[in-house]
């Protein structure tokens, strides 16, 4: 990463990674899932670059985020919304992803010629009529046309997981033979194999360079900026609640971010953080505070600019193991402070 603080984020590698992920389900279309701001990359940008890719079904959470990348591209694009037509939303220009037979009869009522798409719950209770509600609304939902009916797998990163075969033998139960575009896949379930493809594949994480897509090009950077050094004496402490003590003479670089910008507490607690100078690593000491980390830069010959934080050697999903969580939430937490560059 350049000298230069804040989020460096890779355009083109985005793109290749949905082109290669894209390669892996060749008979099926390709989408792009950008709900909560292209996991907090920045939709407005990263929309109109996927669809440079060729890239044309977008799935966002929520109209509202549709209704923000509408203009950005162009009509032969369709945005499809997870949580479907809720009541007095607006969705023109948008598609949505009915639940429910309560969202489908509200969506055939005020938009009796708008596309819709229908999602079915194949196991994971949480969104998607179950198969009962599916039965009994199945001939109507299917005459009045729906772009895409899909699922969602629950366990696709556990390549093992028994709840694979089972979601994927009740979404063929519900659907096969009903003549319109089907999708289950997101990425996790793109690497499981064409079984799971069907008509589209939903692209999310691994597009951003997370796991389980563990040959996904890195996508985003994270430099810091060094406020301040100061030598720190054997036996003086640092930081709050005097968590860490020098037990030599020490050299601490005081970094401009903090769990205000998407850096955990929890990833401090470990004492296994590192921020990197070029390929030297530097071990955080004390705790994470709201604005500022404090590292021991003692074996630098010099102090540099900035430190990284995420970079080619840690990426998003050791940060997560680091703060016992999923590269997603690192992703969507990385803080609007940080000045933004893309490339």
């Amino acid at each position: 990463m350049s000298a230069a603080s804040g989020l460096t984020i890779d355009l083109s590698a985005i793109q290749a990674n949905w082109k290669s992920l894209a390669d892996m389900a060749p008979g099926a279309r390709a989408g792009a899932v950008v709900k909560a701001d292209a996991y907090g990359l920045g939709a407005a940008r990263v929309a109109p670059a996927l669809y440079d890719a060729g890239a044309r079904d977008f799935f966002v959470a929520l109209a509202s985020e549709g209704r923000a990348i509408r203009p950005l591209l162009a009509q032969d694009a369709d945005i499809y919304v997870l949580s479907g037509h809720m009541e007095g939303e607006d969705l023109t220009g948008l598609i949505p992803v009915l639940n429910s037979p309560e969202q489908f009869f509200r969506d055939r009522a005020l938009r009796p010629r708008g596309a819709f798409a229908i999602q079915l719950d194949s196991g994971m209770n949480r969104l998607g009529l179950e198969p009962g509600e599916w039965a009994a609304i199945r001939a109507e939902a299917l005459a009045a046309g729906p772009r895409l009916v899909m699922s969602h797998l629950a366990c696709a990163d556990e390549p093992e997981h028994p709840a694979n075969a089972q979601q994927l033998q009740a979404f063929r139960a519900m659907t096969d033979g009903i003549g319109v575009p089907r999708a289950l896949a997101a990425t996790g379930g793109t690497l499981l194999g064409p079984d799971y493809h069907f008509d589209l594949v939903r692209l999310g994480i691994g597009m951003y360079g997370g796991l389980p897509y563990a040959e996904a090009k890195p996508v985003v950077g994270l430099a810091l900026p060094v406020i301040q050094t100061r030598e720190v004496r054997p036996g003086e402490s640092v930081g709050y609640g005097y968590a860490w003590t020098a037990q030599r003479p020490a050299r601490i670089a005081t970094v401009a971010a903090g769990y205000a910008d998407g850096l955990f507490r929890a990833l401090a607690r470990q004492g296994e953080l590192k921020l990197w100078a070029g390929e030297r690593a530097c071990p955080v000491v004390g705790r994470i505070s709201m604005d500022l980390i404090t590292v021991d830069v003692t074996q630098l010959p010099f102090v540099p600019d900035t430190l990284d934080i995420l970079n080619e050697r840690q990426g998003v999903d050791a940060l997560a193991d680091l703060a016992g969580t999923i590269g997603y939430e690192i992703l969507t937490s990385l803080g609007s402070r940080y000045p933004r560059t893309y490339r």
